[in-house]
């Protein structure tokens, strides 16, 4: 993909975000999502398992897998829907995508400079800290407007 397409792609994602933002702190209920929501609707388990189409024992099996995070997103999209609800599905980014970006080009630079720099200190060329400065935010630059593939390589790698 080309970086302006991920470019674009980043923007339109961050927008997303922003609108989703205020779920980032929300917690599941102690007792899980469905057993919350079927006990406020004052449904019972056996009445759910009936809309569900299976046995009562697998919606108490069904509750903890939930609480265990074992629960597949089809089964809980099925759930949801027996609840009359909606169920979402979303990763949001701790930061924004352009700084996770950032952080992990400013890795890839140090390494490539510590590089050069290895090399140009054997050939006693080696740059000052304000030029070796420089030279790692021109190479952070060059990286965040390329984004290579090799950006997200194992940091061994690099």
């Amino acid at each position: 993909m080309k970086p302006l397409h991920r470019r674009l792609i980043q923007e339109q994602l961050e927008t997303t975000f922003a609108r989703l933002s205020c779920l980032r702190d929300v917690q599941r209920p102690a007792r899980g999502w469905l057993r919350a929501i079927r006990e406020a609707l004052g449904m019972s388990g056996r009445q759910f398992a009936q809309r569900l189409g299976v046995s009562p024992p697998w919606v108490s099996s069904l509750e903890k897998k939930e609480l265990s995070d074992s629960v597949t997103i089809k089964t809980m999209r099925q759930a949801a829907e027996a609840l009359d609800c909606v169920f979402v599905y979303a990763l949001l980014p701790r930061d924004s995508l352009a700084d996770i970006v950032h952080r992990r080009a400013e890795i890839l630079a140090g390494k490539r400079q510590a590089r050069v720099s290895h090399t140009m200190l054997l050939e006693a060329q080696q740059l000052s800290a304000a030029e070796q400065k420089k030279a790692i935010e021109a190479e952070v630059d060059a990286l965040m407007r390329n984004m290579p593939k090799e950006l997200w390589d194992d940091n061994d790698a690099i």
